[in-house]
């Protein structure tokens, strides 16, 4: 006999089967192990009714429906009287040792009743009566309420039709009538239900509200992989983020632990079921078998299409089972009662064929080929969907579920010191550490543990108690901080849940002199978090200076101690500690020798001259290393914190003197005076429309266009040299004349002038290099007189000491350099990376200008510098500044040695200092012999 012909089916028996163990698997690695025992005796229950129920014949269908519908109707009844609520809803009735499900048994019901009553083939009174007769049981399901179970029993009815071929003319106002409907349902759907329908049509529900569920199967399909994840540690907590894993989502469940290959296996176990209920359908000897045993086919193949369609979020989340593999009891049992109603009408098929109905009479069900065929097309569709899930975003969902069961406790990292050139710590850590508990891991009801952490942190244990309080909800709860010595003691307690981790507070040990350049440190605020976007909520951060400058060396990398929490937030276990890494220790080129000299140098003249700021840079001529940039007044940065001391940084800020918080050498720009003329001189030495030798007529005053323009005394006929030895405004007015603003601006430009050096210091100025042209785009005027008072460095033009001396460096050497104070970082003295010196088209031709800086240091406006043990080349400025104090003269002098092989550019500035040579030519002294006193290294680029 042909295996189709056998009595028996087992493979029908072997899918319904494999489901229920597919279900277990489900329950069994997501730790339900009650569960699974409750649903394998539930299926063994089930086995005993099939096989039962194989038995029955045919001709009993009709009257085993009506029994099972009358039931199904007074339980039904009687949820609404006695029914228990399980999450919120009233679907079940409880009688003792189990609970019954009364709308499965409807499912089944409304396949058995509507066969029976089309059986004798479609006849209005028949259509109308499988309509009323259905409408009952649905009815009372929809007032549970539960719709999804409501459109199930509707679309059995509706399935159960097409199958006894109704024609489609009645079927076309039935369809009508329910689409019609659609916007009168919404009126009737509870409000959890229309958030179901929200987050299936919004592509951004919130996933940690409504769209949790659409989530959370997400993540279990993507990340099942083929063989999922339920043999690694922790799974059973991976499980608990995923709800309704028993039931709804039991697909996403199964493919989450046990992989795709388990969800291929209920897929093909259900298609299995699917055919060979239609191959009953084909051999059952009464129409009213056909139907029922398709119409059980077709219950099958909708319900798990439906169910997956769920987990894979192709469909809102209405809570749809598959038949036999979600948990359930009365599920399991119907479910097993249906297969063996398939087999009992294979067997009367096959074992009494000479009873069977004519053909031409019997008829087979409409689309029963089609229909299996369709189901079968759906399921492989949805097969491919899940593949493409993990295959697109395994890794990605992946992560996501190692993610939300973790919750970390940041471990700050120390923060890297700051080194001047010799090792002289300028900016380090005082010992500090805090000590954190996990609180909802900690025993607080333990009375000797939290005597003993009271005792080690040094406070009363009542007040222990209260700062355990008022951490709340909160994962970790700081205590306080800590001396090193506490900290041991405490670390050597090995009280669990307690965390020791260093946080440091930063000290800076030159405050008022290296405030504004090393700058200072503070918590992290939304502009941090948006340029270094891996900073933890409450990171300490560099906020100004080259504490902001070098963060990412400085700052290190934050450890972090995690824990595995449960949705609930129950912490599970400790999981991964990772120590913080120490940041890198910078050195600067800063010689603090100098620098606290020139800071001294620079007090005293301000306060003897009567100015208001003063600001100086020593730095190499060949290299652009900054060994000084000194600025006073200054602050102490160690106000900052933190926590920051606001009263005395209020106090602080309000005191006297002009933006006490810049650093005045590199942020802050002034009419620069005589000391430009060099740049002038430079400019004729590349243009040369005159020559360094010609005598201009010199005199106390030069008339241009209607105006009179001064000397600062009057001279005699100055060549070039001479001009720049003396600083002869007369002679750097015609000298101007002739190059036109263009050509001096141009020159400038190549020297650096009117542009930020590249200083690695934060908010540099650029100053300013007017010309007609930009003059007169932001709104002024380009006078006559503006080109001659362009010439001495007054008008049009402002300038930093660090411009300064980059230019006065570039013009001795040949080369302009950029600044740099960074040397290198790290216990292996990496170098900064520095831009290379950049040489000048014009470098050949200066000889004439350095020869007038010679002459102004060995006998000139400069002959201060004549004592020096080397020669040296400098230049002068007196300018004068409408907002500098006192008669309104800026004092500039800056000056390189020794001047056949520059190493050392100084310049320095005193606003409202009175003349250059007076006032700033003495601190510029000060700075250049204690430089040439020291031993001198070959520079490292």
């Amino acid at each position: 006999m042909q295996a189709h012909q056998r009595e028996s089916d087992p493979w029908l028996v072997g899918a319904a089967i494999t489901l229920v163990v597919l279900g277990l698997l489900n329950l069994i690695s997501t730790g339900k192990s009650t569960d699974a025992v409750r649903h394998a005796l539930f299926a063994a229950v089930g086995l005993g009714a099939m096989y039962a129920i194989s038995r029955l014949r045919p001709s009993n269908l009709r009257r085993f429906g009506w029994t099972l519908f009358a039931a199904s109707v007074v339980l039904l009844a009687a949820v609404p009287l006695i029914g228990v609520a399980t999450k919120g809803a009233q679907r079940w009735l409880n009688f003792g040792l189990f609970t019954v499900q009364p709308s499965e048994l409807a499912k089944l019901a409304l396949v058995l009743v509507p066969a029976a009553i089309l059986a004798g083939g479609y006849t209005l009174g028949r259509f109308a009566a499988t309509l009323l007769i259905s409408s009952v049981p649905i009815g009372l399901v929809a007032l549970q309420p539960d719709l999804s179970t409501a459109v199930v029993l509707a679309s059995t009815v509706i399935l159960m039709l097409i199958l006894a071929r109704v024609p489609l003319l009645p079927l076309l106002p039935l369809f009508a009538l329910g689409i019609a409907s659609l916007p009168l349902a919404v009126l009737f759907l509870r409000p959890y239900q229309l958030e179901r329908i929200h987050v299936f049509l919004s592509s951004n529900a919130d996933p940690q509200g409504s769209g949790w569920a659409a989530l959370q199967a997400d993540i279990a399909i993507g990340s099942g992989g083929w063989f999922g994840l339920g043999r690694e540690p922790f799974y059973d907590l991976r499980a608990e983020y995923l709800p309704e894993s028993e039931h709804d989502l039991a697909f996403a469940s199964l493919v989450y632990g046990w992989g795709l290959f388990a969800g291929l296996a209920v897929v093909i176990a259900t298609m299995v079921i699917v055919w060979r209920a239609a191959l009953a359908a084909r051999t059952a000897r009464t129409r009213e078998a056909a139907l029922v045993a398709a119409g059980i086919g077709g219950l099958f193949g909708v319900q798990a299409v439906v169910s997956i369609a769920q987990s894979l979020s192709l469909l809102p989340h209405t809570g749809m089972p598959i038949p036999l593999f979600s948990y359930g009891g009365t599920a399991a049992i119907l479910g097993f009662v249906a297969i063996g109603l398939v087999l009992a009408i294979r067997r009367d098929g096959v074992t009494r064929p000479l009873w069977a109905t004519e053909s031409r009479r019997r008829r087979l069900p409409r689309g029963v080929s089609a229909g299996a065929v369709t189901v079968t097309a759906m399921l492989l569709v949805l097969s491919v969907f899940a593949w493409q899930l993990q295959s697109g975003r395994g890794v990605e969902f992946r992560a996501m579920s190692d993610r939300q069961m973790e919750r970390c406790i940041r471990l700050p990292a120390e923060r890297g010191h700051i080194l001047d050139r010799n090792g002289e710590p300028l900016a380090y850590n005082v010992p500090e550490y805090a000590v954190a508990v996990v609180a909802r891991m900690f025993d607080r009801d333990d009375g000797p543990v939290r005597a003993e952490l009271a005792a080690l942190l040094g406070v009363a244990p009542e007040q222990l108690a209260a700062t355990l309080e008022s951490g709340g909800d909160e994962l970790e709860v700081v205590l306080g901080r800590v001396t090193p010595e506490q900290a041991r003691r405490i670390v050597d307690a090995q009280i669990p849940w307690v965390l020791v981790y260093p946080t440091g507070r930063r000290h800076y040990t030159d405050g008022a002199s290296l405030a504004s350049i090393l700058g200072h440190v503070g918590l992290a605020d939304p502009q941090d978090m948006e340029r270094w976007p891996q900073l933890a909520l409450g990171s300490r951060v560099g906020k100004a200076g080259l504490e902001k400058r070098y963060d990412a060396l400085l700052r290190g990398t934050d450890g972090r101690q995690c824990m595995y929490v449960a949705p609930s937030g129950r912490l599970v276990a400790t999981g991964e500690r990772v120590d913080p890494v120490r940041g890198h220790d910078l050195r600067l080129h800063l010689d603090m020798g100098l620098q606290r000299l020139a800071t001294d140098a620079l007090t005293d003249a301000v306060r003897t001259s009567g100015g208001d700021m003063g600001a100086a840079i020593v730095m190499d001529a060949r290299t652009g290393a900054v060994l000084t940039l000194a600025s006073v007044p200054g602050f102490d940065n160690n106000l900052y914190g933190p926590p920051v001391d606001t009263v005395a940084l209020a106090a602080q800020t309000e005191g006297p003197g002009p933006g006490r918080m810049l650093n005045h050498a590199a942020q802050s720009a002034a009419p620069p005076g005589s000391t430009f003329k060099i740049v002038v001189a430079a400019a004729n030495a590349k243009y040369n429309v005159l020559s360094p030798d010609a005598v201009l007529a010199g005199g106390a005053s030069y008339t241009y266009g209607g105006h009179t323009f001064a000397n600062w005394q009057p001279m005699g006929p100055n060549s070039l040299i001479g001009a720049i030895q003396w600083s002869d405004n007369v002679y750097f007015y015609q000298l101007a004349e002739l190059l036109g603003p263009e050509r001096i601006a141009a020159t400038a430009t190549e020297l650096g002038v009117g542009e930020e050096s590249g200083i690695d210091l934060p908010g540099e100025s650029a100053g300013f290099l007017g010309t007609p042209e930009n003059v007169a785009s932001i709104g002024g005027t380009w006078y006559p007189g503006s080109t001659l008072l362009m010439g001495i460095g007054q008008g049009t033009v402002s300038a930093t000491p660090v411009q300064l001396a980059r230019w006065t460096s570039g013009i001795a050497t040949g080369s302009t350099v950029t600044p740099q104070l960074a040397a290198a970082y790290g216990p292996d003295a990496l170098p900064i990376p520095t831009a290379e010196p950049r040489r000048l088209s014009f470098a050949d031709q200066l000889g004439p200008v350095r020869a007038g800086m010679r002459a102004s240091a060995a006998a000139g406006t400069a002959g201060q510098l004549a004592t020096l043990p080397v020669a040296a080349g400098a230049k002068t400025g007196t300018a004068e500044d409408p907002s500098a104090p006192g008669k309104g003269l800026n004092a500039w002098f800056s000056a390189v040695v020794p001047f056949d092989a520059p190493e050392i550019v100084v310049s320095v500035l005193v606003r409202g200092g009175g003349f250059g040579s007076a006032t700033s030519g003495p601190v510029a002294k000060k700075l250049l012999e204690r430089y040439l006193a020291q031993p001198r290294a070959v520079p490292n680029r």
